[in-house]
């Protein structure tokens, strides 16, 4: 069984001594948490995807109100579609990771918070004492097919709302582009973690407040586009729309970009930055994320640095993606 060697990390991330194991399941303190292949299901019965083998039957008619079934099941739709931990994926993850320093995380237990296929832990699986996963959509299961050579990740299905682990389960806490998209406010969801770890890195949405003024009128557009795309759940159909922006709107305005940066101002053309020398599996990838994601949420650097209302510092980093920075308690 792959937890056997790790009762005793399961042990102290739950502060539970009464902790056993077996292929199926893993019981804490009486608590009894299903496991499908080698992930942990912390998820109550009326939130997990229908579709888990061995869990089809279970009855599932209740959701709260900080738990959005939507984004759950978009999430978990395009893990599996676009499932590979790509090349650029090791540029993008140095580019998250600036504010740390790599070479020190050896003793160092580490969460990846809405891992998706855990193309950011993929990098850092030699790089940290243990590494735990989680994710609330199926997307869990892609992550550990992707880091199966590594033996020191641990893999839970989760809502990061109603987490049964300890106070400082962990020394960091990663979480990247995915608490923007939740239905509570990502803000107060990074001053909650805060009783988890003692560092957090996190990437929230920008609120284009670094940009000139017409990427907010644009912003403003595709708002309105996104709104109703995000209500499609035919899978071909928003393949064929990914396709389409892909195509014709980010390719071409990356080109654009191109002739701009000749004469320096390449960063005055939506879209170049990030996506100049990204391959158009990475580009159809973020135009699922971006277009079929019902909740976005955006914010300025200034709203930010409110957080140190609840931490010691704030340090934001001034590089793509904006704004990704660390909190320290």
């Amino acid at each position: 069984m792959y937890y056997t060697d790790k009762i005793n990390i399961l042990k102290d991330i739950f502060a539970c001594e009464d902790i056993s194991l077996n292929e199926n399941a893993l019981m804490v303190d009486g608590k009894i948490y299903p496991i499908v292949n080698d992930v942990i299901i912390l998820l109550e019965k009326s939130r997990i995807p229908v579709n888990i083998r061995g869990l089809e039957g279970e009855h599932r008619d209740v959701v709260s109100k900080l738990f959005d079934e939507d984004i759950q099941y978009t999430f978990g739709e395009e893990w599996k579609k676009f499932d590979r931990i790509l090349p650029e994926h090791q540029e993008i993850f140095e580019d998250y990771f600036d504010l740390l320093d790599l070479s020190e995380l050896n003793d160092y237990r580490m969460c990846d918070l809405g891992c998706g296929i855990g193309r950011w832990s993929f990098f850092l699986t030699d790089k940290c004492k243990e590494l735990l996963l989680l994710d609330f959509s199926e997307a869990i299961f892609v992550a550990r097919r992707n880091l199966q050579e590594s033996n020191n990740v641990l893999y839970f299905m989760a809502d990061i709302n109603d987490l049964p682990f300890r106070n400082d389960f962990c020394d960091i806490i990663f979480s990247l582009g995915v608490l923007h998209h939740l239905p509570n406010n990502a803000l107060e969801a990074v001053r909650m973690l805060n009783k988890y770890a003692p560092v957090l890195l996190i990437y929230l949405y920008y609120a284009l407040d670094n940009r000139p003024w017409y990427f907010r009128s644009l912003l403003n557009i595709v708002t309105i586009v996104r709104s109703g795309l995000c209500k499609i759940r035919t899978q071909w159909i928003r393949s064929v729309i990914t396709w389409s922006i892909a195509l014709l709107v980010y390719k071409p305005l990356v080109g654009l970009g191109k002739i701009f940066q000749l004469f320096g101002c390449g960063n005055k053309v939506p879209l170049y930055e990030a996506y100049n020398g990204k391959s158009i599996e990475g580009i159809r990838q973020d135009v699922y994320d971006r277009f079929f994601t019902g909740i976005e949420q955006r914010f300025a650097k200034k709203d930010i640095l409110k957080l140190n209302d609840t931490y010691r510092e704030i340090i934001i980093s001034d590089k793509i993606p904006y704004w990704h920075f660390l909190c320290k308690r």
